[in-house]
């Protein structure tokens, strides 16, 4: 039920129980009890809600930053990223593949908040070599949400 459970509730995490017993076949309370124990074995990180701040009055840049750094003897990079994700105005960090070993991701008010950020507390970490700053110009799907879907005609079309 695990499996199912969660590619629901991750599409949509406000459906509630009673709807998702339903879904599954279960009764609620095994659904409940199912939601709880992921909850608290960590499987269910928290619940979120997806904004297009586009279509709101409120300004907010979005940063992807590429770091390069130094490992650490015996910890790895998992020290460093998690020094870097301590950061209150840190959203996300990933480590990845390829020429850069972290992603970080970060949303502010400004451009120069950003560039702040990164001259004055991420380039300054010992481990940090060096990084490559990239500021999302436009979000078209964000955790599989199209943000600006066409609308489709939606006339019936009549023939002789």
């Amino acid at each position: 039920m695990s499996d199912e459970l969660l590619s629901i509730i991750e599409k949509n995490s406000r459906i509630g129980v009673n709807e998702l017993a339903v879904l599954l076949g279960k009764e609620e309370i095994e659904v409940a009890n199912e939601i709880a124990k992921l909850e608290s074995e960590g499987v269910i990180c928290g619940y979120h809600t997806l904004i297009n701040w586009d279509k709101t009055s409120i300004e907010k840049v979005t940063a992807l930053i590429e770091v390069k750094v130094t490992p650490q003897r015996g910890q790895g990079f998992d020290k460093i990223a998690e020094r870097i994700y301590n950061y209150p105005e840190v959203r996300a960090v990933y480590l990845i593949s390829g020429g850069y070993d972290l992603l970080v991701t970060l949303e502010e008010k400004t451009l120069k908040e950003i560039a702040g950020f990164v001259s004055d507390k991420l380039s300054t970490l010992d481990s940090v070599l060096s990084t490559a700053t990239h500021f999302v110009l436009k979000k078209y799907k964000d955790h599989g949400t199209v943000f600006d879907k066409k609308k489709e005609d939606e006339r019936e079309v009549i023939t002789p």
